[in-house]
């Protein structure tokens, strides 16, 4: 498409000043299940939980263990406050995103390299921020969540393709209450309602600065944000296209506020791509792929108590950590039990 510009950032597209989101606490998600992508709960664990320099936390065999810290903790007192979380792994991404995927991996590489650099040069600050930009998800980090997850008895689920699509499935079935991601994608694949910053809420260091800002847990309600926007749900898909996705790049000098009016006015994508003087392309196949994604039915939401012996196996004895750490953690879930019998859950 003629004027087209990168894609950028590494979440989506941004629709922060268009969306409707309110503060809540995760205790307001008492005996209510959320799905959760996955990935991106494990990136940002991979990303914040390191030490001062930015190296992450390992084993005494050199494995990173940072993401297994952070599900064990997060979804303790998640479920101590009475939530109900399943966990959705994303399957093989659409041909489209290999464009974003690619320009990730660089992005990361390159951080790499400056963190080495600054760590060399004794630059703890600038080391830190450039650790959180080179987080990687391996195979063995993927399989050692899930494993762990299942020893926890919380539901794991395996998406067809992108997981924040199939958790957004899961709550517009009615099968869960809420999606969960920091993308706001959830919302294009047909969220009723999207949870951001339910697995790291909190005092949170700002990357690159020293300074620190209260990362608050909140709710989108999809239907809400829409009538705001006075647009449909396909509207919004099509405004997003403008702005550009993680499976398009936008046009240049269309922001998400420029491109609200443009739909508005025109009412659909190719109409206003024709005022623009633009063609589609295949846009068309970009917009298929928040509308008609792949899904799949084929998925069990039990949660189930802890299998201690497992947790303690795995973490204590495979992973190094120590007895006092993991059992705090196991405590959380059995008290949690009893929050999880409100009858609002679905």
């Amino acid at each position: 498409m003629a004027g087209c510009h990168n894609i950028t950032g590494n979440m989506g597209v941004n629709l922060s000043d268009l969306v409707i989101a309110k503060d809540i606490e995760p205790r307001d998600l008492m005996g209510r299940s959320v799905a959760i992508d996955a990935y991106n709960a494990i990136y940002q664990f991979l990303s914040v939980i390191r030490q001062p320099d930015g190296t992450p936390l390992m084993d005494p065999r050199g494995r990173v263990t940072s993401h297994l810290e952070g599900l064990l903790n997060r979804n303790a007192n998640l479920v101590e406050m009475g939530v109900l979380p399943a966990y959705v792994f994303d399957g093989i991404s659409p041909e489209k995103k290999e464009a974003t995927i690619k320009e990730r991996r660089e992005r990361r590489e390159s951080a790499k390299k400056e963190w080495e650099l600054a760590k060399a040069e004794g630059d703890v600050r600038k080391a830190y921020s450039k650790a959180t930009q080179s987080s990687r998800i391996t195979n063995e980090i993927v399989q050692s969540s899930r494993i762990l997850l299942t020893h926890l008895g919380i539901p794991v689920i395996q998406a067809p393709e992108e997981g924040e699509a199939q958790a957004a499935y899961m709550c517009a079935k009615g099968d869960v209450w809420a999606s969960a991601s920091q993308d706001f994608d959830s919302l294009l694949f047909g969220t009723p309602r999207l949870v951001r910053n339910l697995t790291l809420s909190g005092r949170r260091k700002m990357p690159g600065r020293n300074e620190y800002r209260e990362v608050r847990t909140q709710l989108i309600d999809q239907e809400e944000t829409l009538l705001n926007l006075g647009i449909d749900a396909r509207q919004l898909v099509d405004l997003c296209l403008l702005v550009g996705t993680d499976f398009n790049p936008g046009v240049m000098g269309i922001g998400p506020k420029k491109a609200l009016k443009l739909i508005k006015e025109h009412h659909d994508l190719s109409s206003a791509l024709r005022a623009l003087g633009l063609d589609e392309h295949d846009l068309d196949q970009v917009e298929s792929i928040f509308l008609n994604f792949e899904r799949t039915d084929d998925y069990r939401l039990r949660w189930e108590a802890p299998d201690h012996e497992k947790v303690r196996e795995m973490l204590c004895g495979e992973y190094g950590f120590t007895e006092k750490r993991v059992a705090s953690a196991l405590e959380k879930f059995s008290s949690g039990k009893k929050n999880q019998r409100r009858l609002d859950m679905f």
